[in-house]
């Protein structure tokens, strides 16, 4: 966890953090839309 971490690490890891935060996103999204609908 130095400064002269690899760039390619660097990238990687960000890229792992976009996708889980965007299938976190769509799971929250189609729980909220299922419980919604089940209201209506």
């Amino acid at each position: 966890m130095s400064g002269v971490a690899p760039y390619g690490y660097g990238a990687g890891r960000g890229f792992a953090l976009v996708v889980v935060l965007f299938i976190l996103l769509i799971i929250i999204g189609a729980s909220f839309t299922h419980h919604h609908g089940y209201y209506c």
